[in-house]
């Protein structure tokens, strides 16, 4: 009975459905001026207000560092993540065409092949020869 009330009861209630959170994205100025602010940093509990303040955990902040020592926040830009993209071969076009143009020839030379084998068979059929030299002289 108690249930069957409670059901009832939350039939009225909207629920509210939040968006997706996003992930932070920092620009490269914003982590050098962290970790200016942080070199900055010499009492106790200095960094944890900053880290507070600014929203960020601690790992974000070993990871900017590692990155600064490897020279990756010195440049103007970040780098791009994944293979790096090979530039297309000039001749690969070339070759894509050729290679079509070899299956097309190879078709019609086994449908002329094809052809003549009929064309012996007919005339196997209703007794003519051939010359055998295929008409040329």
């Amino acid at each position: 009975m108690e249930s069957q009330q409670l059901c009832r009861s939350n039939v009225g209630l909207e629920v509210e459905v939040l968006a997706k959170a996003k992930r932070r994205r920092f620009t490269l100025e914003y982590k050098r001026r962290i970790l200016r602010a942080v070199d900055r940093c010499r009492k106790p509990g200095e960094l944890g207000a900053l880290l507070r303040r600014e929203g960020l955990y601690s790992s974000s902040l070993s990871n900017w560092r590692a990155a600064r020592d490897r020279g990756e926040l010195g440049g103007a830009g970040t780098r791009r993540r994944g293979p790096v993209a090979k530039p297309p071969d000039p001749g690969a076009k070339r070759i894509v065409e050729l290679e079509r143009e070899n299956r097309q020839l190879r078709y019609r030379a086994e449908r002329a092949e094809a052809l003549v084998e009929v064309q012996k068979k007919l005339s196997e059929l209703l007794g003519i020869d051939l010359p055998e030299n295929g008409g040329r002289s």
